[in-house]
């Protein structure tokens, strides 16, 4: 009867240490499931934050290219008025040049008329220079594209006149006698060959007996216009 005492207990104590264990087994269980839960939620929160992160990202990406188009037409449009600035402070300044109102300077052509060698058994005044020789000249020196032109170192303009006056010419109220010294500034080449081109300017001014001779200058200086 003792020995089933005994052995009852055996079997109480291992009940009471299965159910034990098992309870432990639950708690854990629970426990772990619990965990899993607040992690997923945490995992959660922070996938939904770096969502609306990217969208913000995003959008910012958005306005900044929206600023960035916008201060590249603003460059375009700030280039452009200083190019159109610029264009206009070029043609004011062709205009002073044009109408001799400041000085200038570069490279161009001198050219030079002079009476011809006189010869006693003809007309004297086919060997003088007059004023349709020189405005020969000056005229072909423009349409070839010179910038600005003076005749004895004074200055022309688009109004300028040349009178022939017996053995000088008159130029805006200046007399100017022989030789008469062209000076052009532009193109050199460009001048220098528009001048001696086969058949025109030059050989038809050398036709009428004048001395004519044509060089090429590194630089020339001329002085804006007379005050008469």
């Amino acid at each position: 009867m003792k020995s089933s005492y005994i052995i009852f207990f055996f079997i109480f104590l291992l009940l009471g240490y299965m159910i034990a264990f098992s309870y432990q087994e639950v708690k854990q269980t629970k426990k772990n499931t619990t965990m899993s839960n607040s992690q997923y939620e945490r995992d959660l929160i922070l996938r939904n934050e770096l969502i609306d992160q990217e969208q913000h990202n995003l959008e910012l990406q958005k306005e900044l290219k929206k600023k960035q188009d916008q201060v590249f037409k603003n460059e375009k449009e700030l280039s452009n008025e200083a190019h159109a600035y610029s264009k206009l402070v070029e043609e004011a300044e062709r205009y002073r040049m044009y109408l001799g109102k400041v000085k200038v300077k570069g490279e161009g052509i001198q050219v030079t008329l002079e009476d011809g060698n006189y010869n006693p058994e003809k007309n004297a005044n086919q060997y003088i220079v007059h004023e349709q020789h020189v405005f020969k000249v000056v005229n072909e020196l423009y349409i070839s594209g010179a910038a600005a032109v003076a005749i004895n170192g004074q200055r022309l303009s688009h109004s300028s006149y040349i009178l022939c006056n017996g053995p000088v010419i008159e130029i805006d109220g200046f007399m100017h006698p022989a030789p008469f010294v062209i000076t052009a500034i532009g193109d050199a080449n460009v001048l220098s060959s528009a001048i001696n081109i086969p058949g025109g300017i030059k050989d038809s001014i050398v036709n009428d007996n004048i001395q004519f001779t044509v060089e090429k200058k590194d630089e020339i200086v001329l002085n804006p216009l007379l005050a008469n």
